[in-house]
C-alpha cells in the first residue's frame, strides 16, 4: 500500500513538471538575446520589466482573493459553530391518545381496528385484601405482651419453631 501510495506521489510529481513546463513554453518564448546591439539589449530589458510588472500584478490580485476567501470560509464556519452552541431541543409535550386512536394513525384511516386493553390486565381479588386486614391487629396488644421478660422469651420462642 505504501508502494502505491509512493508511486501515485512520483506520477502526481511528474505530471506538475510537466504541466509546469508547457505553460511556460506557451507564456514564455525562449529569450533570444545573442547578436543584439547594446540599444536592443535595453529594450528587451525594458520589455521583460513590463511583462514582470503584469505577473506581479496578477499574482498579488490572485493572492488578495484567496486571502479574501479565506477568511470568508473561516468566518462562515464561526457561523456554524456558534448556531450549534445556541440550539436548544424544545421539551417535548405528552400527548394522550388512546390505543385505538394511534393505530388509527399508524395504519391509516381505512383500516379500523379495536383492542381492549384491559382484557389482558390481571384482576385482584378483592378476598385476598380483606385477609390481609384480618391479619392486622392492634399493635398496642402485641406491645404490652412482648413487653418485659415474658415478651422477650415469647419473641425468642416463635424465632426458633
Amino acid at each position: 500500500m505504501l508502494a502505491k501510495a509512493s508511486e501515485e506521489l512520483e506520477k502526481e510529481i511528474k505530471e506538475t513538471q510537466e504541466e509546469k513546463a508547457r505553460i511556460l513554453s506557451e507564456n514564455v518564448p525562449p529569450l533570444q538575446h545573442q547578436g543584439l546591439s547594446l540599444q536592443e539589449l535595453q529594450q528587451l530589458c525594458i520589455k521583460l520589466h513590463k511583462q514582470i510588472d503584469v505577473v506581479d500584478e496578477e499574482r498579488y490580485n490572485i493572492e488578495e482573493k484567496v486571502k479574501k476567501n479565506e477568511m470568508d470560509i473561516e468566518s462562515l464556519n464561526i457561523k456554524i459553530i456558534e448556531l450549534r452552541g445556541k440550539f436548544k431541543r424544545p421539551n417535548l409535550k405528552r400527548v394522550r391518545i388512546s390505543a385505538d386512536a394511534m393505530l388509527k394513525a399508524l395504519l391509516g384511516s381505512t383500516h379500523k381496528v379495536s383492542i381492549d386493553l384491559r382484557a389482558n390486565l390481571k384482576s385482584v381479588k378483592k378476598e385476598d385484601e380483606k385477609e390481609k386486614a384480618v391479619e392486622v391487629t392492634d399493635w398496642r396488644k402485641n406491645i404490652e405482651a412482648m413487653s418485659g421478660m415474658e415478651g422477650r422469651k415469647k419473641k425468642f420462642d416463635t424465632s426458633n419453631a
